[in-house]
């Protein structure tokens, strides 16, 4: 790899402090700081990492394999780092499974590159290795969510070919509620 490029890789355990100050970041920036609720201790528990030995890359994708997803580690997290080796950005992301195509894909939960690490093409590389993993598994989709007043994200993400689902309307249920609704059949 050229000394200039960046580096991406699945996330190891030793990525969880990086990561958590990421996602703080990232949450700063679109106005929700106060709503973190993840810790270290928590993101170890529920990120499938990377080994830190693990050198034996996937044919498919050409990134180190990573502990198996379950219901208790249901993420993955690819880490960019810069070319000096400081972490820049995440990607985090999970499976999910298109119905009417009967194939698997990719959630990208949170996409994010540090501030002053911007317009070096960090963030189009992370989508280009999730690209990558959705081929890799002969999957049928990479989807994400954006804020509708993140202009600048927006016109990125077309620019990349990204188009936006306006006829879909993201729907959630947590909190509160999420127990009022587990408990409704007794």
């Amino acid at each position: 790899m050229a000394p200039n490029t960046p580096t991406v890789r699945h996330a190891r355990r030793q990525d969880a402090p990086a990561i958590l100050e990421l996602i703080r970041e990232l949450a700063d920036y679109e106005h929700e700081l106060q709503s973190v609720e993840a810790t270290e201790a928590k993101l170890l528990e529920t990120i499938a990492f990377s080994s830190d030995d693990d050198i034996s890359p996937s044919p498919a994708t050409g990134l180190p394999q990573t502990e198996p997803t379950s219901p208790a580690r249901p993420a993955r997290c690819l880490v960019l780092f810069t070319p000096a080796g400081v972490p820049a950005g995440i990607a985090l992301y999970f499976y999910n499974y298109s119905t009417w195509r009967a194939r698997p894909g990719i959630y990208l939960e949170d996409l994010y590159v540090r501030q002053s690490e911007r317009k070096n093409g960090y963030g189009k590389r992370l989508l280009v290795e999730l690209a990558k993993e959705v081929v890799a598994i002969q999957g049928g989709r990479l989807e994400w969510s954006v804020l509708k007043w993140n202009e600048p994200s927006i016109k990125f993400y077309e620019s990349i070919g990204a188009t936006m689902m306006n006829e879909w309307v993201g729907m959630r249920v947590d909190g509160e509620n999420l127990g009022k609704l587990a408990s409704m059949l007794g």
